[in-house]
């Protein structure tokens, strides 16, 4: 029993003992997000998942969050809503292999969601390839502790946020993690910026 426990927590010895890699598990991911369900499942809530792993708190947490759109939104909207809610939720991993994973178990989620719902979203749909960039933008390896990915540059992420002018579009600002520790401010003014678009359409990356 023990040792089974450990497998189902573990990858290996040696990851445990160089970077400290235990995994949680699913029974206590559901735990542990009732407590601040509240604020999680609302669709533009912002969730920062700093040791992402394979992604098993980041789907739980999209999982609750389509729910909600599944809840609150006409059938006709929730494409649209569950891409924002996709745009709500980060990730930063280490490991390269955890990394995949965990963006492959959230695109699975997200179209698991609208198989079921009955919608098109194969490879070549706008639905798809917006959720596919967004999930790249959003889940990022790289350690959190430096804000410095693998090749030692900083960390860049892209807030989301719906524009005043229409609910379908969203506004990109990109920053860096650095910028979000207690002693930084948000660097957007650093890059470059991104005119407003459909969130349907964000993977073209209509730049300002």
């Amino acid at each position: 029993m023990t040792l089974a426990l450990e497998e189902s927590l573990v990858k290996s010895r040696d990851r445990v003992k160089a970077y400290g890699e235990v995994f949680t598990p699913r029974h206590m991911v559901e735990q542990m997000i009732d407590v601040v369900a509240e604020d999680i499942e609302a669709v533009d809530k912002t969730v920062l998942e700093p040791a992402a792993g394979d992604g098993n708190f980041l789907v739980a947490i999209l999982e609750r969050k389509l729910r909600t759109v599944e809840s609150t939104t006409e059938p006709g909207l929730r494409p649209q809503e569950s891409l924002f809610a996709l745009a709500s939720i980060y990730g930063v991993e280490l490991l390269e292999d955890n990394h995949a994973d965990a963006k492959t178990a959230m695109l699975e989620t997200f179209l698991d969601f609208h198989r079921r719902q009955g919608a098109t979203c194969d490879a070549g749909t706008d639905l798809h390839r917006a959720a596919v960039f967004l999930i790249d933008a959003n889940i990022v390896r790289g350690n959190t502790l430096t804000g410095l990915d693998p090749e030692g540059q900083e960390i860049q992420l892209s807030w989301w946020t719906r524009s005043t002018d229409a609910p379908g579009l969203v506004l990109r600002e990109p920053f860096t993690l650095n910028s979000l520790r207690e002693s930084a401010m948000f660097d957007f003014t650093a890059y470059e910026s991104y005119a407003p678009c459909a969130i349907e359409q964000v993977h073209q990356e209509v730049r300002a």
